[in-house]
């Protein structure tokens, strides 16, 4: 929707000269709470972003314009018992991440911003009484073992770490007797054995087995293996086997001298130096880092990137893609219909479909039900627009009756829910400065309306200046907390009513315009920055005065410039070429409007991490605009 000029009362013109001191505090967005990768608020203090960040855990505070981290609370520390962990095993502290994992047997703390383990209790000893032991009987240190051990008769304590025989509190004299006995332990390599292995005595059997890998002890009685030396820490790199160990701290030392290795134990994983934080680019493997910091300054090199953790959860992106939105005016269902298939990364189609025609409320539809459907089909989000034929008089007539606003809002409500629309976009402009409370309570009301029907809901604004918008109808911060996206119209910066020639929307202008729309505290991924697709041909006579002007769409000015053999001049003030023919002893000048202004207003929406940005007009365009703008999406 073209932006129309708005009324200017009295109290506008005074407040031109207000100071630049008494406007309003700069409420612009500065940062960011995510918990995870999904965003929880925006804020413009950072003390009370972070007080609202440390209610959540894994959550931190952005800073928009960088996208540093500022603050976070991501757990340091994980415990795992074996291969397994919960979520509430995770801690900023190794005393606290120790102290739950004491509570386990076979757990193990890691630090997540280093390769392996900041602590475990893997076992190191086990304690036997003869040839029976218990689960309870493994123990991280000998003098805990030997403490057991010590409580019964003819007891045994093996290291685990070589499976040998450390220590036993049976006396010589007992050890002779057990020897000369009848053998009773067979000693197995695998399923080989030999008439030599066999022994009365276990340690003479234990003493033995130490010398075979993969080896065993049966006893004769009931065939039950009481001992076995197996190799059952295994050593990989990046999934590929590269050797096996008896020993765990073995293969710890081994495995610490590859990049991306892991240690298995019968099928678990339980060690690991694979770097926690892993960066992906198209769900593609591109780097992998210890930190955080470090990760997120090699990802923000990058498009279309993630950070997530070693167990896959998703913590950063920057894979928001900007919104595309489009405006049809009034065009015929056909046309409308033609102007969305023509393009190529277009989201959100609104087609003017709604307008107040008086101050009772009637609404005049021109709503088409196939094309709604055939758009939705299609995957466009469909948002009507409706306006108030850009008439002040009429909309304060209208404002200051509850009853027709109560009317116009129900028909129009209960029509796009019958539509099946997904929202709908308010576009009330030329409106009178002292009708800014009601057209306030007017927006709410039908906010909270749509939203009964599960309708979203849109503002178009006009760029205005923050030197004087205090004094119009639109409370820009109050307005943008009722609707779901507001639209800066940042276009018509020189309109068909304006009294010298100049560009539709200089680069500046428009970006100092979303600056302004920010500083009223407008979340940026409510903001929607709206483009022109088209320039004004201005007419000058031979003395250099105005004499007329046209419009001239996007997709016609190559033609014309090669038609009227214009030539264009770089113009710093808009940051546009100015374009200059003469036709009929007459002068014209237009401000270029081309893929490449189109690319940088985009660049401004990228910029300030806007949700996205509207076109005024679908129709206006070309197919090879919409390529390049779905490259810059």
């Amino acid at each position: 929707m073209k932006a129309m000029r708005w009324i200017l009362t009295g109290a506008i013109v005074v407040s031109l000269v207000t100071p630049l001191g008494a406007q309003a505090a700069d409420k612009t967005t500065k940062y960011r709470v995510y918990q995870n990768n999904k965003i929880l608020v925006e804020m413009s203090d950072y003390e009370q972003a972070k007080a609202y960040a440390q209610q959540y855990k894994n959550s931190y505070v952005e800073d928009i314009s960088s996208r540093n981290w500022l603050w976070n609370n991501f757990p340091r520390y994980q415990v795992f018992q074996y291969d397994a962990t919960l979520p509430e095993w995770t801690f900023s502290t190794l005393e606290a991440a120790i102290t739950e994992a004491r509570r386990w047997g076979h757990a193990s703390v890691r630090d997540l911003q280093s390769g392996g383990w900041a602590w475990n209790n893997y076992p190191k000893y086990r304690v036997y009484q003869g040839d029976n032991t218990l689960s309870g009987w493994e123990f991280l240190t000998f003098d805990e073992a030997k403490n057991e051990a010590r409580k019964w008769r003819h007891s045994h304590i093996l290291d685990l770490n070589s499976n040998t025989w450390i220590w036993d509190n049976i006396s010589d004299a007992d050890k002779k007797q057990m020897r000369a006995g009848k053998g009773i332990y067979q000693v197995y390599q695998g399923t080989t054995t030999d008439n030599s292995w066999n022994f009365a005595y276990l340690e003479d059997a234990v003493a033995k087995a130490v010398q075979l890998k993969g080896s065993s002890i049966v006893r004769a009685s009931d065939n039950k293996v009481i001992y076995q030396n197996e190799i059952r820490y295994k050593v990989y790199q990046n999934d590929v086997f590269l050797s096996e160990f008896v020993s765990l701290a073995d293969a710890q030392a081994y495995a610490a001298r590859w990049a991306h290795s892991e240690i298995s134990l019968d099928g678990k994983i339980i060690w690991s130096n694979y770097p926690y934080y892993q960066v992906l680019q198209n769900n593609s493997l591109i780097g992998d880092f210890n930190t955080i910091p470090k990760a997120l300054e090699y990802a923000k090199n990058y498009s279309n990137t993630t950070i997530r953790t070693l167990d896959r959860k998703v913590i950063w992106d920057n894979l928001r893609k900007l919104q595309y939105w489009g405006w049809t005016g009034s065009s015929a269902a056909a046309t409308v219909q033609a102007q969305a298939a023509a393009t190529t990364g277009l989201d959100v189609v609104s087609p003017t479909y709604f307008q107040l025609m008086d101050a009772t409320g009637k609404v005049d539809d021109k709503s088409d039900a196939a094309t709604v459907e055939l758009l939705k089909k299609q995957g466009f989000t469909v948002y009507p627009l409706i306006n108030n034929q850009f008439n002040a008089q009429l909309t304060t007539a209208f404002l200051a009756d509850q009853g027709a606003v109560d009317r116009f809002i129900k028909q129009i409500v209960d029509k796009a829910a019958q539509l099946k629309v997904d929202g709908l976009n308010l576009d009330f402009e030329s409106l009178d400065g002292k009708d800014r409370e009601r057209f306030s309570a007017f927006v709410k009301k039908f906010a909270d309306a749509a939203r009964q029907k599960k309708l979203n809901v849109s503002i178009d604004l006009p760029r205005g200046s923050i030197k004087w918008n205090a004094k119009t109808a639109f409370d820009h911060e109050k307005l943008a907390s009722y609707v779901d996206y507001v639209v800066i119209m940042a276009y018509d910066q020189h309109y068909k009513g304006s009294t010298e020639p100049g560009s539709v929307s200089g680069l500046p202008w428009a970006e100092q315009g979303v600056i302004e729309f920010l500083s009223y505290g407008i979340p940026r991924d409510k903001l929607i920055m709206g483009i022109p697709y088209y320039v004004r041909d201005w007419t000058l006579d031979a003395a250099g005065k105005l004499v007329a002007n046209k419009t001239v769409l996007l997709k016609d000015i190559p033609k014309l410039m090669t038609e009227k053999k214009a030539v264009k001049t770089w113009d710093n003030e808009f940051k546009q070429y100015r374009v200059e023919y003469t036709e009929n002893g007459q002068k014209h000048v237009f401000w270029l409007e081309d893929h490449d202004t189109v690319k940088q207003r985009l660049g401004i929406a990228h910029k300030y991490d806007l949700a996205g940005v509207a076109a005024w007009r679908l129709g206006y365009d070309t197919p090879e605009l919409w390529n390049m703008m779905l490259q810059e999406k």
